[in-house]
């Protein structure tokens, strides 16, 4: 009996540990994920700037 105790006592304190870092790995990636939707948010709003300088050069070319 003691012997099955102290298995599943081992089962159980792997399983917590593991728990333990999926929920830190999870941190992680969620933090990740933050940075790179800045991230993306600042490329888009270059990309926004860049077309409306294009659009506003187009405007200025000679008509053919």
């Amino acid at each position: 009996m003691s012997v099955s105790l102290d298995h599943l006592e081992r089962k159980v304190e792997q399983i917590v540990a593991v728990c333990s870092n999926l929920r830190s790995e999870n941190q992680a990636l969620r933090a990740h994920v933050a940075s790179l939707e800045i991230e993306k948010a600042a490329l888009t709003q270059k990309i926004d700037i860049t077309r409306e300088r294009l659009e506003a050069l187009i405007t200025r070319l000679p008509e053919e």
